[in-house]
């Protein structure tokens, strides 16, 4: 098996490579995707499979039945899932493939998520009488904007009927070298909220501050006292992140303004201790407000879980990516203070998000995700195609 699924891997590399460069020249934003969609489905249909559309209004799933029967036990059932949306980023690469969409781009791989997975899809079909059980393939809308669109599929039964035992998810790392995955047990990705704060007072002349309610000073003790509520309530063990990225007071150098917004981000993976610490941020906020004679409107938008890795299952997984790459070739993950809402899945059923390596220094490929001149080796989609197929089939075999 391992073998057909090299080779296979290897022969439709070129055909993935195409199916790449037509998603990342055709980008869409989250919960936008209806061409994706319907390029999507257009090819499993011609693949031979027939997908569930409209799933979360932009979603697919497709069903690939194993027609071998080894056992009399109930079939196992695995669950791989791609994402398929863009982010407003204005591409700056000059490549063949560059975003026809102005200000719209594939900047976080999600097009070779999604490739990798048809890839897998042709791979699989073709092998289907080589093993055993039921492989659902996800391809999901939604990932990069709240509500996130894993929620919204497994609100509608994505993880139903029938019911995956585990998901198996995979991600560009133009951190790792192309050729090389990562994996990480447990803990791996933080939970993501974003924070709103407004703070008001009384404005006016900034050479009479008596006569004032300063919103600018009482915003500035507030995003300093918010630090102490990680540096001084959090668990020691857990992993913390509070940031603001915007601070606007809009006023001139002598014009002091009636209010101040602040924006910022609260990450950690705790979901006790998440929900404490946003009880204790607010409290903080608008008590200080309020004592130094002002008000503070405080709106927290409810993101992402934290993403666990199940342990077992990853160690499963962790070994067949050493049979099928090499043990060279499989390199532990650090923890990642980033969101990801495959986050939702590992809340529910056992869960590993693995990462694929896509960087290539001496061809220049070395951008992060979400910057403008992001790209991948795109020799790193069949290795994404022929690993996750080898993973299902030896995750549904698994005992």
């Amino acid at each position: 098996m391992l073998d057909s699924i090299k080779t296979l891997a290897r022969q439709y590399a070129a055909d993935i490579v195409q199916t790449r460069r037509h998603l990342h020249a055709h980008p869409e934003l989250s919960f936008h995707e209806h061409n994706t969609a319907r390029y999507v489905a257009d090819q499993l249909k011609a693949i031979g499979i027939t997908p569930q559309e409209g799933v979360a209004d932009t979603g697919l799933v497709a069903i690939i039945e194993g027609t071998r029967n080894d056992t009399a036990s109930p079939r196992r059932v695995v669950g791989l899932r791609a994402d398929m949306d863009a982010l407003p980023i204005h591409e700056a690469n000059d490549v063949a493939y560059k975003s026809t969409v102005e200000g719209v781009m594939h900047a976080c791989g999600h097009d070779a998520h999604t490739a990798s997975l048809l890839g897998v899809a042709r791979i699989l079909h073709v092998l289907r009488d080589q093993f055993d059980g039921t492989v659902k393939l996800v391809f999901q809308p939604g990932e990069e904007k709240a509500p996130g669109g894993a929620s919204l599929m497994i609100r509608e039964g994505v993880l139903e009927n029938p019911a995956p035992v585990s998901m198996i998810g995979q991600h560009v790392a133009p951190n790792i070298p192309v050729g090389k995955i990562g994996f990480r047990e447990g803990m791996y990705m933080a939970s993501t909220d974003e924070l709103y704060l407004t703070v008001r007072g009384k404005g006016g002349h900034a050479a009479m501050p008596d006569n004032l309610v300063d919103p600018v000073l009482i915003a500035s003790h507030i995003i300093v006292a918010l630090q102490q509520v990680i540096s001084r309530n959090r668990p020691p063990a857990s992993p913390s992140v509070l940031s603001f990225g915007r601070f606007i007071a809009d006023g001139v150098t002598n014009v002091i303004p009636n209010e101040v917004t602040i924006q910022g981000t609260f990450r950690c993976m705790n979901e006790e201790w998440r929900a404490e610490g946003k009880r204790r941020m607010v409290k903080l906020a608008e008590g200080i407000a309020d004592a130094m004679g002002g008000s503070c409107e405080f709106t927290i938008v409810h993101g992402y879980p934290f993403l666990q890795n199940q342990p077992e299952l990853t160690r499963r997984l962790r070994a067949q990516a050493v049979e099928y790459m090499g043990a060279d070739n499989v390199v532990d993950l650090d923890l990642w203070m980033a969101g990801e809402d495959f986050a939702f899945y590992s809340q529910v059923v056992d869960s590993c998000f693995y990462r694929l390596g896509t960087r290539n220094e001496a061809r220049g490929i070395t951008s992060g995700v979400h910057t403008p001149t992001f790209d991948i080796d795109e020799s790193a989609l069949e290795t994404g195609a022929g690993l996750m197929s080898w993973l299902a089939v030896q995750e549904l075999a698994a005992l």
